[in-house]
């Protein structure tokens, strides 16, 4: 419903910055990836819409962030103040709430917080315009809100041609959409555990899981992409020592689901595209604006794994053991994702005319709604639009209704077969 009234909109002759509207196809792209909350577009952004335009893709933006139903549940509340069973449970699955009578508190809180996040950011963001580049207050604002509102919720979309490459070497301006992004990506149940306490010994798995994953992978990521680009001329090459740390940590922070530039991605070497692929792969944390198959999908099968290799019988994250039933979710949500991300590159090859390493860096992008490119978006032919859109929004609702369906679905059986083990390897 979100996509069709934000296509709906985006067709207006009223949102098209020139004389001649926006294409359908263009439209649906574009109110898709906000929604999805992506950043990936066939147009430029500043300057193919109008401001209305750019209201709109706002609202998208902000809508997708929050969650469909998110926004579902809090208006029945708002006008019932009831909330059925039902509907109390999409929330529940929506926010990651654990507790049904806390679902409305929850949802609540979930709002109060974007909205001060964003608050601060657009702050930040537009404070630094008109100290440091000149812009003019209305701009500023009009411009920090914007960006604050894509970066809290993870969406990547800019109004600047360039992405923010112009900032390169600013921290007042990237450090804010970075941890804007990295915010956003945690998820809300992860937020407000760290709220009611800082002391990891009181955290959850889910908790624990996803600091640890997501401190590793951003340390790991930084590391790794700062060393790929160091010499490359067309991107970190000409900063100094640091200016190539801030760019390559804010590089490292947005394959999580940002979509936020501030090299050309397609001048990157072809093994920054591969490590990018694999972080977009994983993505962000559950219940948040993050896509990916999540930090706790990756994190719980590093678990397995570690397990496995010590021969342990048992799945331990901190004090506690890791259900069966879990860790098989786990490896369906991941072998699920892979297998889609193959068979849409394979699709995607077959359209156009576009390398690999290329066509495959779009798919990953579109699959965890991150939104950058290497430049081929516009490029490819409407057949391959049509399956980003599709990725788009997979990408968006299929890692948690997959992982909810699978959990729905668990029931006890009062018998068991006779066990057999099988050659492995």
């Amino acid at each position: 419903m979100g996509i069709a009234i934000g296509t709906g909109l985006l067709l207006l002759p009223a949102s098209a910055a020139g004389e001649e509207g926006a294409s359908v196809l263009d439209a649906v792209f574009t109110a898709t990836s906000a929604v999805c909350v992506t950043g990936l577009v066939t147009v430029d952004t500043g300057t193919s819409w109008s401001t209305f335009g750019h209201l709109v893709i706002l609202g998208l933006m902000q809508v997708g962030g929050l969650g469909i139903m998110t926004v579902a549940s809090l208006l029945v509340v708002l006008v019932s103040r009831r909330l059925g069973l039902r509907a109390r449970l999409v929330a529940q699955a929506q926010s990651g709430s654990l507790d049904l009578s806390d679902v409305r508190r929850v949802l609540r809180n979930v709002v109060l917080f974007s909205l001060v996040g964003e608050a601060l950011t657009a702050l930040a963001l537009g404070g630094r315009l008109v100290a440091g580049y000149g812009v003019a207050p209305g701009a500023a604002v009009w411009e920090g809100v914007f960006h604050a509102v894509s970066a809290f919720n993870n969406a990547g979309f800019v109004l600047w041609s360039d992405g923010m490459t112009g900032f390169a070497g600013d921290p007042w301006m990237l450090l804010p959409v970075a941890l804007a992004v990295i915010v956003g990506g945690l998820g809300f149940p992860v937020i407000f555990e760290l709220v009611a306490s800082w002391r990891p010994r009181t955290w959850s798995v889910t908790t624990r899981i996803t600091i640890v994953t997501s401190g590793v992978l951003l340390l790991v990521g930084t590391a790794l992409l700062t060393a790929l680009e160091y010499g490359n001329p067309a991107t970190l090459g000409p900063m100094g020592v640091g200016g190539k740390a801030l760019a390559g940590f804010f590089s490292a922070v947005m394959p999580r689901s940002g979509g936020f530039n501030v090299v050309e991605i397609g001048a990157m070497t072809p093994e920054s595209w591969l490590a990018t692929d694999v972080l977009m792969f994983i993505g962000g944390g559950s219940a948040s604006t993050a896509g990916g198959i999540k930090v706790t999908t990756f994190g719980l099968l590093a678990a397995v794994l570690w397990a496995e290799m010590s021969g342990e019988p048992d799945v331990d994250v901190g004090r506690r053991r890791i259900p069966v039933a879990n860790q098989r979710q786990a490896l369906a949500v991941a072998l699920l994702g892979v297998g889609l991300a193959m068979a849409s590159t394979f699709v995607l090859l077959g359209a156009s005319d576009e390398d690999l390493d290329r066509v495959l860096f779009e798919a990953l992008s579109a699959l965890g709604t991150v939104g950058l490119s290497t430049g081929i978006t516009a490029e490819l032919p409407a057949v391959g639009q049509v399956v980003l859109v599709v990725l788009m929004f997979v990408g968006r609702l299929g890692p948690l209704a997959l992982a909810s369906a699978l959990a729905l679905r668990e029931r006890p059986r009062h018998y068991q077969r006779p066990e057999e083990r099988t050659i492995i390897g």
